[in-house]
Parts: structure tokens; C-alpha cells; sequence
């Protein structure tokens, strides 16, 4: 039998306020123990949550991006469960009204492109963390995380494979930290992925029973588990057995998912709207203020460096994974008015140092200013592709910028058609063997006269000119 995976994701959003969503509590990462935990996260009696105005603000940003509906009326409810390290006996969330409905994210696989229907995107507050490592006998409860804000993104049921799940999990992380609404650490915990998963026989219109699994904090452990999920669920209904609705966790080091719980539903959970805090109400100044602080979306961008640059679409998406990048490329392209060539170079020679130091684009020992001069001396034929590699090697190691290496190192390219014809004739006399190969239709030979041509020249020849010289030489 042929099965169908459906895959939908819910992204639990750490918003990059400097307070909790409703105390005063610093949100700050690693600190001590306990040592952010106000009254509030505490629930010490008589104390009572206060909404942080800046939630919002960016929660309506993302529902911007997202061309979703902004519910300018929505509430919040108690989700009652007990666990150790939520002390009040419930979290604070919302149900029937969320701020964010019905939005739509784009996502690329390959060369294909997909929408994925975005359900809705509530806010919430995150619980705290039990640690088990701590002490030999005890559990410890670190409330520093509880209470910091959260947007839970939930997406539609309509991705079909890993891949897309992947892709649509990379896609909305770019769109949060393009809009600085988070700052998208996922070792930290600020992104994290829950993936719902389940199988069914290709064109059956019912869905299977699905699994959730909990807390994915990287795109390849997402992967990793929808792949083992999806096989361990169609093993398991071809041998006869049940798919059980539940909540599962993901072994890194097995590769394995394992069950943690039975799957809970909404009204196990006892929903009730929060009677301490008023329904949030939306004005218009405050959807204008955030309309006007919108930044050109990466979409956007990417059309438009397609456009004025003349990149293509696949460079363009690679370009627009981050705002730094972005902004790298702009600065570059205008500055050396050679978009493509930036592009290259971005994308390879760049992205390949950086990757074997293990630096990201803003530590780059290059700046865009200095690759934009490197790509343009490229460009005017100063240099070849491989002195250019020599180039900009002395620039990874230096302050120095193309020019000025160019003229330490001698390493300007070999334009004169008269000195180039000189190191042909050279090279011509003596290779006589090669020559006859090449005369006798052997054309690996023509290759190798020209690798001794740019030999001679110690690489400086343009290339180029070595080959239509040597060419009218043997013709």
C-alpha cells in the first residue's frame, strides 16, 4: 500500500521583550535559578497578571507578514493542567478568539513553491523548567522561564513530507527574526517546534490518528524525527496494530521517538476565559503605528534583488535568509553595481570560509564594502577568477582591501596581447608533441597547452585571451 504523510507544525515563538508577558520579571537568558521568578510567576496570593503592551505590538507584526486576519478583540483564557513547575495550576492562553487567524506563509522545496495555510497564532505564557540532573534525589523547579511570552504559531495539516515541514519551519524562523520579534536562538528554546504527524493510504480523504512530538529545538532533529515517526506508524498498521494518539519526545542520540503521555484535547484542559484580564482591544492608532514600522518583507526583497540586480530567484532566497544577509548583499551589489558577482561570491567562496571557521555573516572578516571592491576589480579584468581567490584569501587574513593587495603581491592580470603571445609561442616550441596531438583532433591537448600557458604566466593571463590567442596560433 502506498501512504501519505500529513504533517502539521505548532512553533512556540519566544518574543524578544525585555519583561514577561505579565509581570515586570527580566526575560534575560542564564540566569541563576529562580532568579527572574517575580510574584507573579511564583503565584504568591493576591497578586494578578499584568498585560505587556509590546507583546501585542509585535504579535500584530507577524499577523501583518502573515496577511492574516488581526482579531482587534481577543481574550484570554485559563488552560488548567497541573505540573511541578507551573505553580498557579494553569497557563495563561487563548482559545476561541486569538489575535492572529487565517494567514498564509510561502515556503520553497527544491525548485517548487508551496502556501501553507497558517490556522491561527495566539499569545501565551511560557512554564517553567524542571531540572533532574540538579540534585541525586530531588527535582528542581526553575521558574525563570515561566512567564516569558510566547506566540504559539499553529499551522494546517498540509504538509506531505519532511522536507516541507523543514522548509515551512525555516521560512516563518527567517520571518521572526526579520521582524525582530525574536530572536530565534533555538539552543536557547526561543523557537520551538511541536510536530503533529500521521499517515494515511494515498487519496483516503480521512485523516490517520496523529502523534505529537514534542519540543523539537533544531530543523535537522525535526526532520530526523518526522522520517522515523512516519516509518514506525506505517510498520506499525501493516503489522496489524494501532496508531494510539499521543504525545511523543525525540532521542537525539537514538534517533528515536519514545511515548512521554496520552494525547490531551481541548476539553481536558478546562478552558474558561481569564477573569483577571480584560479582553485586549486593538486601536487604530495602534495598527497604524505597526503598519508604518513594517520592514520590506524577505519575499519582497527577494523580487527586488531579482529586479535591480539581476540575481536569480534561487540566489535571491538564499540572500533574503536573514536581514544581515540581506543587507550584506545590498551593500555590496550597489557599491560594485555587480549583482551577480556578489552573489557568487557570497554564496561560495564567502559562505565556504565563513563555514570552515565557524563564523556567521556578522563576523565575517570581510566586509561588504571590501568584497564589493574585490568583485569589482573582477569585473574590469584586473583580476581572474583564481588570482581573485588569492586576493581575497589575503584579505581573509588582512585589513587590507583588493587594491591594495593587488599591488603588494603583483597580482594584476596579464592583459597585454603582446606579452601573452610571447609566453604562447614559448609554450608552443616547446610542447611540439602536444601541438601534433591537437592538430591530429585530440582536443584534451588544446587544454593542456593552455594549463602550461597560464603556468608560464603564473597564472596571471586572462584566461580568456589565452584561449582565442592560442586558438588563432593552431588554426
Amino acid at each position: 500500500m502506498t501512504w501519505e504523510t500529513v504533517i502539521g507544525l505548532e512553533v512556540h515563538v519566544q518574543i524578544n521583550t525585555q519583561s514577561k508577558i505579565f509581570s515586570g520579571a527580566s526575560t534575560a537568558f542564564g540566569a541563576a535559578p529562580n532568579a527572574h521568578a517575580s510574584v507573579v510567576e511564583c503565584a504568591l496570593p493576591g497578586v494578578l497578571p499584568v498585560m505587556n503592551r509590546e507583546v501585542i505590538n509585535k504579535a500584530i507584526k507577524l499577523g501583518l507578514a502573515l496577511g492574516a486576519t488581526i482579531n482587534r478583540k481577543n481574550v484570554f483564557d485559563r488552560k488548567n493542567y497541573f505540573y511541578p513547575d507551573l505553580p498557579k495550576g494553569y497557563q495563561i492562553s487563548q482559545l476561541d478568539l486569538p489575535i492572529i487567524e487565517h494567514g498564509k506563509l510561502e515556503i520553497v522545496v527544491g525548485e517548487a513553491l508551496k502556501t501553507i495555510n497558517v490556522t491561527r497564532a495566539h499569545m501565551e505564557e511560557d512554564a517553567g523548567k524542571s531540572v533532574h540532573d540538579a540534585f541525586p534525589e530531588f527535582t528542581g523547579i526553575d521558574l525563570n522561564r515561566a512567564g516569558t511570552p510566547l506566540l504559539e504559531v499553529v499551522s494546517e495539516p498540509e504538509m506531505r513530507s519532511a522536507a516541507e515541514a523543514v522548509a515551512y519551519a525555516r521560512a516563518l524562523h527567517t520571518l521572526v527574526t526579520w521582524l525582530n520579534i525574536c530572536d530565534g536562538n533555538m539552543a536557547e528554546g526561543s523557537f520551538r517546534i511541536d510536530a503533529n504527524v500521521s499517515v494515511r493510504p494515498l487519496g483516503q480523504a480521512e485523516f490517520g490518528t496523529r502523534c505529537e512530538i514534542k519540543n523539537l529545538n533544531s530543523f535537522r532533529f525535526l526532520e530526523q524525527a518526522i522520517n522515523y515517526e512516519v516509518a514506525r506508524q506505517i510498520e506499525l498498521i501493516e503489522d496489524g496494530g494501532k496508531v494510539v494518539q499521543q504525545t511523543r519526545l525525540f532521542d537525539p542520540d537514538s534517533g528515536e521517538t519514545r511515548a512521554m503521555r496520552s494525547k490531551e484535547d481541548a476539553h481536558d484542559y478546562r478552558y474558561f476565559p481569564d477573569p483577571d484580564l480584560l479582553p485586549v482591544i486593538i486601536s487604530d492608532a495602534q495598527m497604524a503605528a505597526a503598519q508604518a514600522n513594517m520592514p520590506e518583507l524577505p519575499g519582497e526583497m527577494a523580487a527586488r534583488f531579482v529586479a535591480d540586480f539581476g540575481v536569480s530567484d534561487y540566489d535571491a532566497r538564499l540572500l533574503t535568509a536573514s536581514r544581515v544577509q540581506a543587507a550584506y548583499f545590498e551593500t555590496a551589489a550597489q557599491a560594485s553595481q555587480q549583482g551577480k558577482l556578489v552573489a557568487n561570491w557570497m554564496n561560495g567562496e564567502l559562505a565556504a570560509a565563513l563555514n570552515k571557521a565557524g563564523l556567521d555573516l556578522a563576523q565575517s572578516p570581510i566586509d561588504a564594502a571590501r568584497l564589493a571592491g574585490l568583485v569589482a576589480k573582477i569585473a574590469d579584468g584586473t583580476l581572474s577568477n583564481k588570482l581573485a581567490r588569492q586576493v581575497f584569501e589575503a584579505m581573509w587574513e588582512s585589513d587590507l582591501n583588493a587594491e591594495a593587495i593587488i599591488e603588494r603581491d603583483g597580482l594584476k592580470q596579464m592583459t597585454d596581447s603582446g606579452a601573452i603571445e610571447a609566453i604562447i609561442d614559448e609554450v608552443l616550441a616547446n610542447n611540439a608533441k602536444s601541438v601534433e596531438e591537437f592538430k591530429a583532433g585530440k582536443e584534451k591537448a588544446f587544454n593542456a597547452l593552455v594549463g602550461q600557458v597560464m603556468k608560464a604566466s603564473r597564472g596571471k593571463a586572462n584566461p580568456q585571451q589565452v584561449q582565442e590567442l592560442l586558438q588563432a596560433k593552431l588554426a
